[in-house]
């Protein structure tokens, strides 16, 4: 079977496959319903990285987490919108604080036009999400305060670093506040606005958290080995930014003598484009990146572990799927 545009793998049930691309489809039109504005240059901005793509990772996770009860319930195409406008609007805002200038293989908002005006832009996402999410009732505006107040929490603890703390264990807490927590928000919504059985949301609020983890540490692998930009951006950005991520952190662990230079390399922003070039063939040729793919696979296992108690149908075998995809793309 051809793997559908909606999917990032295929699906052995034609049915579900309809049902999600469909779902998928219904949350991108109304994705550009939300960042419409009568205002002009808002509504070309606020659709400005909307426009560049993006996987729509979030929104295929809660048409998936829906099928475990009532898909086509009214809910679940709104809280999809909610959850992936919430992701594009700290898209708009992250990008301000890394001075970003590519996103999605496009100009990043603050470069095209600047701080101020992507900083307001995504304010007025979050405005959009938030009226959106205030129609699904008082716990959806609950579980999204919750997950709001988690996303910043994150980017404050990356903003100010880890202190005295280890940084590894730092950075992972970071990576599940900025990134599992909306992940797993996005399957909750799914499974609650379909009514599906408490211990099923549960179980899937978990596997989000998980699985939204692999993820984003999977992206921090392929921003080291991909050759073309796989992630949106130039390679090796986060290196030369001095952005500490898995693969670096791992690296800056090693006793090594043979790794001082590396150490030395990747203890400081690589903005000479030739010891930049230098780190990341180190990098990419050190033993950090089997072990941060370890992490990774191990990280997408555990999630798959959480499915096991589910009910057998197809969009389990979809979210198991979904696992391997994560896992296997590592650049």
């Amino acid at each position: 079977m051809q793997t559908s545009s909606a999917l990032p793998f295929a699906v052995a049930d034609p049915a579900l496959e309809a049902r999600v691309v469909a779902g998928v489809s219904e949350i991108e039109r109304q994705l550009a319903d939300a960042a419409h504005s009568d205002e002009p240059f808002v509504a070309e901005a606020a659709s400005h990285l909307l426009r560049a793509g993006g996987k729509r990772f979030r929104p295929l996770l809660v048409a998936l987490a829906a099928e475990f009860g009532d898909p086509a319930a009214p809910g679940v195409v709104p809280s999809a919108v909610v959850v992936e406008l919430t992701h594009l609007a700290t898209l708009y805002h992250d990008d301000v604080m890394d001075e970003a200038d590519k996103r999605r293989g496009a100009d990043s908002a603050n470069a095209r036009w600047d701080n101020t005006l992507a900083i307001l832009v995504g304010d007025f996402l979050f405005a959009q999400a938030s009226q959106i999410v205030a129609s699904l009732g008082p716990e959806a505006v609950r579980i999204q305060a919750r997950t709001f107040s988690r996303l910043v929490q994150g980017q404050i603890r990356e903003t100010i670093g880890p202190g005295e703390a280890d940084p590894l264990r730092h950075y992972l807490d970071v990576v599940a506040d900025k990134t599992g927590s909306l992940i797993a928000t996005a399957a909750r919504f799914g499974a609650m606005m379909a009514a599906a059985p408490v211990e099923v949301e549960r179980a899937l609020t978990e596997f989000g958290e998980r699985i939204g983890t692999a993820f984003q540490l999977r992206d921090d692998i392929i921003d080291i080995a991909s050759e073309t930009g796989e992630s949106g951006k130039t390679p090796g950005t986060d290196l030369r930014e001095g952005v500490p991520t898995l693969p670096v952190l791992l690296a800056l662990q090693s006793d090594d003598p043979a790794d001082a230079r590396l150490r030395e390399l990747l203890g400081k922003p690589l903005v000479d484009d030739a010891e930049h070039a230098e780190a990341l063939a180190a990098l990419r040729a050190h033993s950090a990146m089997d072990a941060a793919r370890a992490y990774v696979q191990a990280e997408a296992d555990a999630a798959r572990a959480l499915l096991h108690g589910l009910p057998d149908i197809s969009a389990r075998a979809a979210l198991e799927q979904l696992c391997d995809a994560v896992a296997t793309r590592l650049g």
